[in-house]
């Protein structure tokens, strides 16, 4: 018996010995983090993308004939999905994804001299409480977001609060209660900012205001004919019930918004038009949002990804790095980071870009970050849909724009078809339509060239996306000529450092890793696929490619 507890005790400590928590944790390395800071984000417009299901191409007989490119072209969530599904998104490197917004817009069209347009570009809304046909369904939504978030993607939607959609014969004017109709913004002061419409016919929401308002009679009307305003309204009453706002217009707003977070678990919102809204609706918005937010994890705790907060990012039209927390507003210097929003779009870029060297810009970009706005960001772009002006308008450098923008500090924001060089000039265009031409799909099946060039974003985006250093690391210069720099990102226990070297001469090429890699560790070039061992503090690369981008090899 005592030779049997003996031989019990040995194997229980060996089994100890070979279970050492501490020991499989100090092997264990952990895995790459998602860092919003440093994300490679891709914005498309939900009907210019790629087109699901043609059954729900025309809704509301929306069929009168549009200026050129202002009438829907078929795009949809189901389309969306379908390229998340390919792995069109994973070999772009892409880990969040950013389309205009998908609430049902106005039935009718406008003329404003450009031809009839109907809301396509989603926002004109006439109910934030349902999709749009014309972009899908709710259950399209719900696999959307889930098919994303088993690929590791994030999705974000953009949130309107400031205005309604136009007036139109189809789409009555909401109650004096709800929006102001005149004046119509000058610009010039903050009041003339935000107490007034943006541009003739689009009502501005009174988001000012706290007077308690009843639901707009065109609301209470198409509720009850598809049979949901006892619903909709329980759901109101429980919301002012639970937050104590007063049921103002704003408010009603920023409950059928956040219903989209608990309701399908996004992760995100893009925010327009912020400086036309009070500074402190932002605020409120973000209470809102992180309690939706919260309460979804809760009640899914299986589809928790991970612990990011809600992702707010803002459209600060016109606020650029220069500014850095204090954006001046006719004369109101306002920090709309405060208590607000994680990051703001980066007007500025593109000019940054256009004038600077790389390494000026790189290092500017690393400095600011990790200063003034250190514990925040900025969401950097080269082309949009309503930036008239692009850093590379007629797409005569779409090597070099993703090069500069993929490797930036801050997140990036790739504009549906930079990759594939979407022409952004379009004959009979007026205005944004443009910018906003379907996806050149056909070149990305058939074109070489085409092909070559997604390559490069597939790379660099890849590069991105695997290395939280790229975006939200310090950036350093190693060598002047060859251009050689060094990122380094660490949170916790998780650490993370490459090396690039950019405008490389092609063939054998040296460079000297000895501030970053250990003597003797193996390294990969993600660009050229090629593997070098460092030797005396160096690497050697014999590759055709200018660019070489290194990572430690685990």
């Amino acid at each position: 018996m005592k030779n049997y507890l003996t031989i019990i005790l040995i194997a229980i400590v060996l089994f100890g010995c070979a279970e050492n928590p501490k020991k499989n944790t100090a092997e264990k390395k952990p895995e790459t983090p998602f860092v919003w800071e440093g994300a490679n984000l891709y914005f498309l417009l939900t009907d210019r993308f790629n087109n699901g299901d043609t059954s729900n191409d025309i809704n509301f007989d929306r069929t009168k004939e549009t200026g050129k490119l202002r009438g829907f072209e078929g795009g949809d969530l189901k389309g969306i999905t379908q390229k998340i599904e390919e792995g069109y998104f994973n070999d772009l490197g892409v880990n969040a994804i950013w389309m205009t917004p998908i609430v049902e817009q106005i039935h009718g069209g406008t003329d404003e001299g450009t031809g009839v347009t109907y809301g396509f570009h989603g926002y004109w809304a006439k109910d934030w409480t349902a999709i749009d046909p014309n972009y899908g369904t709710a259950d399209d939504l719900k696999k959307l977001v889930d098919t994303a978030h088993k690929r590791g993607i994030r999705v974000l939607l953009d949130a309107v609060i400031n205005h309604t959609g136009p007036v139109t014969e189809e789409d009555p004017v909401w109650p004096d209660e709800w929006v102001r109709t005149s004046p119509q913004c000058d610009y010039t002061t903050y009041d003339s900012t935000i107490t007034c419409t943006l541009v003739k016919n689009l009502p501005d929401i009174k988001t000012e205001s706290n007077d308690n308002v009843e639901l707009p009679p065109q609301l209470v009307e198409k509720w009850k004919a598809e049979g949901r305003f006892d619903q909709e309204v329980a759901e109101l009453d429980a919301f002012f019930e639970r937050t104590g706002h007063p049921r103002a217009p704003r408010f009603y707003i920023m409950k059928w918004l956040t219903d989209y977070i608990t309701d399908f678990g996004i992760d995100g919102y893009r925010v327009d038009t912020v400086k036309h809204t009070e500074e402190f609706v932002w605020q409120e918005f973000k209470k809102e949002c992180d309690f939706a937010f919260s309460k979804y994890k809760t009640d899914n705790p299986d589809k928790v990804m991970d612990d990011n907060e809600f992702y707010l990012v803002g459209e600060v039209y016109g606020y650029g790095i220069s500014a850095g927390k204090a954006y001046d507003l006719g004369g109101t210097k306002i920090n709309y980071f405060d208590n607000a929003f994680e990051s703001l779009i980066n007007f500025e870029f593109k000019w940054n870009a256009l004038q600077q060297d790389n390494e000026t810009l790189f290092s500017r970009y690393s400095t600011v970050l990790h200063n003034d706005l250190k514990d925040y960001g900025l969401l950097n772009y080269l082309a949009s849909h309503d930036d008239g002006q692009p850093y590379d308008g007629n797409r005569e450098k779409p090597y070099e724009t993703a090069t500069k923008l993929l490797l930036a500090p801050g997140t990036s924001q790739t504009y549906y078809g930079d990759e594939s060089a979407r022409s952004l000039v379009i004959e009979e265009t007026v205005g944004d339509a443009t910018l906003r031409s379907f996806m050149n799909w056909d070149d990305v099946k058939n074109n070489e060239e085409t092909n070559k060039l997604l390559s490069h974003w597939q790379k660099l985006g890849q590069f991105r996306k695997n290395h939280p250093a790229i975006g939200a690391g310090v950036h350093e210069m190693i060598s002047q000529s060859p251009y050689v720099f060094k990122r380094q990102y660490s949170n916790g226990n998780y650490s993370d450092k490459v090396v690039v070297g950019l405008d490389l001469p092609s063939g054998m090429k040296e460079l000297d890793v000895s501030s970053v890699f250990n003597e003797g560790q193996k390294l990969r070039d993600a660009y050229s696929g090629m593997n070098a061992t460092v030797t005396n503090g160096k690497i050697n690369i014999d590759s055709k490619e200018t660019i070489v981008l290194l990572e430690a090899i685990k």
